[in-house]
């Protein structure tokens, strides 16, 4: 029996948003758990779908002594505060020390942090760990599928084991993964090899879906590529909205043999490589996607689904922006529900009403996007939560989100979710908590660009991903790079 040091610390940086995590936005729950040590850690994360879980499951039936440390996440955003990172990273670093003596550390992180300070997060984070512990402790950890593997990263991590699912419906069994691969680690006496390579290509954040071609078929042949002595073999699609000169794909691998390693890393860059022009899928205007959802529904009487992907908090959106709900009400749309709208003061003014009343409101536009401004309609109030539910869909089942306060607007016929919080609309238990039910809407526009898919596939005779105004860019060539890699090629989804 081992002594394991766990822990973990989530967040995806958009840098070309707007709003920055900041050391409040840890400590909040949201769609994830708040900020936790010690025993109150695993108390908080009991019972949801987090790699962080599955690890504990595999470690503890290994008979293993695990030593909680610390867990949080923010909503997807702009960079981390500076003072954000270095409180949380001193507050971890203490939680390390005081724990020791222990003979490994597994830690639950994203991938993708970028700070005021430092393009690379986990990066540093590791690097400071790695510091405390020594050079041949153990630290395995699992990543999101949209990390951006750095050298630094892969230098400081003894195993590094990722997501193969987007959405990601696979977290617990990715930890648990890496716990096995950790204990069998601890029994055995010789070093692991590593191999590592980057993907000269950015894939765009809706391309690199499991659910379609060409990542579906990657992540099938993935097991096939894991020759002999080979214990993990791992492919991110990075997160293109990351301005660092590392963001991007990559590939690790990691093995007793090192032939074997790098046979398995070459197969699996190959294979992606081969399928650079696949990466695509077609994203359209926002109105004449609305168009093409009543054609639908109108044929075929059956729910269609809008992904309002360039406003999705999931990717550091600001959940605010009125491009799709304007399209629906502008074409007269009837038997349709829009959200999480991100609007604080509409939920407050809409409590101040109360249920049956109505108000003029300025709705949504205030996140300070370029060309974005709110707009003026009148309210009639539906519903009003406290924001507490606990979800239900594979992707996050069992998480017990609090998106504060949220009323249930009516704007001319169009039902209008509104939230506290940045959100991403991406269970349907979201809905049901507003007194909606999914399944009885001919249009449902959300503000997710993926991660919907988990729990609405089986619903939508057809998904419709519309180009709104938001900050998750889903077009690479619309952003304006300036710390990329010189030999870092942007594909033209449009080609």
């Amino acid at each position: 029996m081992a002594r394991i040091a766990i822990g973990g610390w989530q967040h995806e940086t958009n840098t070309f948003a707007t709003i920055k995590a900041d050391y409040d936005a840890f400590e909040q729950a949201d769609e994830w758990p708040p900020m936790r040590e010690g025993e109150s850690m695993l108390e908080a994360i009991e019972g949801v779908h987090l790699p962080i879980n599955g690890a504990i499951e595999a470690l503890t039936l290994d008979g293993h002594e695990l030593l909680p440390l610390l867990w949080c996440s923010a909503t997807p955003s702009a960079h981390v505060t500076q003072h954000a990172f270095e409180a949380i990273s001193d507050r971890f670093i203490t939680l390390l020390k005081s724990s020791m003596p222990f003979d490994a550390v597994y830690l639950d992180l994203h991938g993708a942090m970028v700070c005021e300070h430092l393009p690379d997060g986990e990066g540093e984070f590791l690097k400071r760990v790695r510091a405390v512990v020594g050079e041949d402790m153990p630290i395995f950890i699992s990543l999101d599928l949209h990390a951006n593997v750095t050298p630094l990263m892969v230098k400081e991590a003894t195993l590094m084991d990722i997501f193969r699912t987007y959405p990601h419906i696979d977290m617990g069994e990715t930890g648990s993964r890496v716990g096995k691969l950790l204990s069998e680690h601890l029994k055995q006496s010789s070093s692991l090899y590593k191999a590592y390579r980057q993907i000269d290509f950015l894939i765009p954040l809706n391309s690199g879906c499991s659910l379609i071609e060409p990542c579906q078929g990657i992540y099938q042949a993935l097991p096939s590529f894991m020759f002999n002595q080979v214990v993990s073999l791992s492919f991110a699609c990075g997160f293109h909205l990351s301005d660092i000169h590392d963001v991007g794909p990559a590939v690790v691998a990691y093995g007793y043999d090192e032939n074997d390693v790098h046979q398995s890393l070459n197969q699996m860059v190959q294979l992606v490589t081969d399928s650079k022009r696949a990466f695509f899928e077609k994203i359209w205007p926002c109105e004449e996607g609305v168009q093409k959802a009543r054609e639908i529904v109108n044929r075929k009487g059956s729910t269609v689904v809008l992904a309002d992907t360039q406003d999705n908090p999931g990717g550091g959106g600001s959940g605010d922006t009125t491009g799709l709900l304007v399209a629906l009400i502008n074409q007269n749309v009837a038997a349709a529900v829009f959200g999480f709208l991100s609007n604080p003061d509409i939920v407050c003014a809409a409590m101040d009403v109360g249920v049956g009343g109505s108000f003029e409101a300025l709705l949504g536009g205030k996140s300070g996007l370029k060309g974005q401004k709110p707009f003026r309609c009148v309210a009639e109030v539906e519903k009003i939560t406290d924001g507490n539910l606990t979800a239900t869909g594979p992707m996050y089942k069992g998480a017990r989100m609090s998106l504060g306060p949220c009323a249930l607007v009516n704007i001319q016929g169009v039902l209008v979710m509104i939230s506290s919080k940045p959100v991403q609309t991406a269970d349907q238990e979201m809905f049901r908590h507003m007194g909606i039910e999914p399944d009885e809407m001919d249009i449902i526009a959300l503000k997710s660009s993926v991660h919907f898919r988990n729990d609405f596939t089986e619903l939508a005779s057809q998904i419709l991903v519309v180009e709104s105004p938001g900050a998750v860019f889903s077009d690479p060539t619309q952003l304006e790079y300036e710390n990329i890699r010189p030999n870092l090629e942007i594909l033209d989804i449009d080609e």
